[in-house]
């Protein structure tokens, strides 16, 4: 029988503190990594040119311990909770905010969350956040802070589409998605796509699969082929790096997927611009 593991929410608040300020700060490393594989391929001049300005800013970001974009997002925190762990000390909910209105006042980042969708007022340090939380075995804490811009989250869309639409069409309705962005969200972009689940269910797995390491592909060999299709219709827009034209429109496209109703066939598409920022940490 496994023993109750107790830990105190001033941890997760420490945490989620410190996740928000190195997420806005430091990309990952294969982000980073993708990017420079962006600038090779690239063939277009002016859209060299401006990837060498993206990794100049990523660089001048982390030796002057800047946002690596003017726009800190939202925070997303996804908590895997093992299910042998007994937070101890306050309420979790009000310990993840603590941390992100920390995070955001202490590590002087945007705050750019209103109280009311209509009365626009600003809560002045960036809470509430969503929070998404799971239940897994075991007696830790995974923390994932996911700051997003809106930027290109105005850019995102969701289609209920039905069991009888082909793989063709769910590329082409990807494609026109980015197609549709152009500029907007800052190209070359990361394209997150949830297929299956329900309504609310396929939007967070787009969410999520933007949270994947943008060097794993997915663990189905049919979905794997499918971010490759869906990479190269989308690069084949020529839209390029911040919409001057050029072969790298996106840098990669991330699949999650997840059961469905006989009915239908959700698909969702969370785009994220070229610094597709998350940082996560063990409790």
């Amino acid at each position: 029988m496994s023993s109750v593991k107790e830990i105190d929410v001033s941890r997760v608040t420490e945490t989620v503190k410190e996740l928000c300020i190195k997420a806005n700060m430091l990309l990952p490393d294969d982000m980073c990594e993708c990017i420079k594989c962006g600038a090779l391929k690239e063939e277009s001049a002016v859209g060299k040119a401006v990837f060498e300005d993206i990794l100049d800013n990523l660089k001048a970001a982390e030796n002057e311990s800047l946002p690596i974009c003017q726009d800190t997002g939202m925070a997303v925190i996804f908590l895997d909770i093992g299910q042998d762990v007994h937070f101890t000390g306050g309420d979790l909910y009000e310990a993840v905010n603590k941390g992100v209105a920390l995070g955001y006042t202490d590590g002087l980042l945007r705050k750019s969350i209103v109280s009311d969708p209509l009365e626009r007022v600003n809560t002045n340090d960036n809470t509430p956040a969503l929070i998404h939380m799971r239940i897994v075995s075991g007696d830790k804490v995974s923390v994932m802070a996911a700051p997003k811009g809106f930027g290109s989250e105005n850019m995102s869309q969701l289609r209920m589409m039905t069991p009888s639409v082909t793989e063709d069409e769910i590329i082409a309705f990807v494609t026109d998605v980015c197609a549709q962005a152009g500029s907007n969200p800052c190209p070359p972009i990361v394209i997150g796509v949830g297929i299956g689940g329900n309504f609310e269910g396929c939007a967070l797995l787009a969410k999520r699969a933007l949270c994947r390491s943008v060097s794993l592909r997915n663990s189905s060999p049919r979905y794997a082929a499918l971010e490759q299709k869906m990479l190269e219709s989308i690069n084949r827009l020529g839209i390029g790096p911040q919409g001057f034209g050029g072969m790298q429109t996106c840098l990669a496209v991330n699949i999650e997927q997840a059961p469905t109703h006989i009915a239908g066939l959700p698909v969702a598409v969370n785009v994220g611009c070229h610094v597709t920022r998350h940082a996560q940490a063990v409790i």
